[in-house]
């Protein structure tokens, strides 16, 4: 069995040593069974998304988001759309888990148009959230307990009908309510650094497996 991982603006958006989760997915992978490839796809490169069983896209400042917008609303923003509704496999952090969304809309009231790949929205907060994030996975997201830290000042919000990653035990995660990321399809989204991944292989397993069933129709 073999998956590819596209690793989505890594001079962007790559946080608090996030690359390091593409790392993971191909070292657990592989202890799994797996073929794990990645390659880079970076701001101007036209590559599609097609044939990819996994996206990656890191966490960013505001600066960096800004900067991918332009292309997002050319065409990138309807491949992430077509990619997460055709079941492909996405892992977003941070400023990559609020890129799925709809918008970010900043203090002043600017919003940045992301791709609304998944029903949600985010609004900048003059308190910053940082510090241990814990929380548990649902059970469709593999029911694993995750351990990581969060840096974020924005507050993140679902729609009805999706559903997040899982229930925050410490920190603040989407919006001080309890919740924190976001499981919508084959989609992840999530507020925790760390990198997540190698700090919680329980959950790469998921992010894994979950690849590999919509590939091969196979469970691990």
């Amino acid at each position: 069995m073999e998956l590819r991982v596209c690793h989505l603006y890594p001079e962007l958006l790559n946080l608090y040593g996030d690359s390091g989760n593409v790392a993971a997915l191909c070292y657990i992978g592989r202890k799994l069974g797996i073929s794990v490839s990645a390659e880079r796809v970076m701001l101007g490169d036209r590559r599609s998304l097609a044939g990819f069983d996994i996206v990656f896209i890191g966490g960013g400042q505001d600066r960096e988001q800004r900067l991918a917008v332009p292309e997002i609303k050319a065409f990138r923003g309807a491949e992430i759309r077509a990619a997460v509704r055709g079941g492909t496999t996405f892992l977003g952090i941070c400023g990559g888990y609020q890129l799925l969304g709809h918008y970010y809309e900043t203090l002043s009231g600017e919003k940045l148009g992301f791709s609304g790949a998944v029903d949600l929205y985010t609004k900048a907060s003059p308190k910053r959230a940082v510090g241990t994030l814990r929380f548990s996975c649902f059970p469709e997201s593999g029911g694993s307990a995750v351990r990581g830290f969060e840096n974020h000042s924005g507050l993140t919000y679902l729609a009805d009908g999706v559903s997040p990653l899982g229930r925050v035990e410490e920190g603040v995660g989407n919006n001080c309510g309890g919740y924190e990321g976001v499981r919508f399809l084959n989609a992840f989204g999530t507020y925790s650094h760390g990198p997540v991944l190698p700090n919680n292989p329980d959950l790469c397993e998921t992010v894994l497996k979950t690849a590999i069933f919509e590939k091969y129709g196979t469970k691990m």
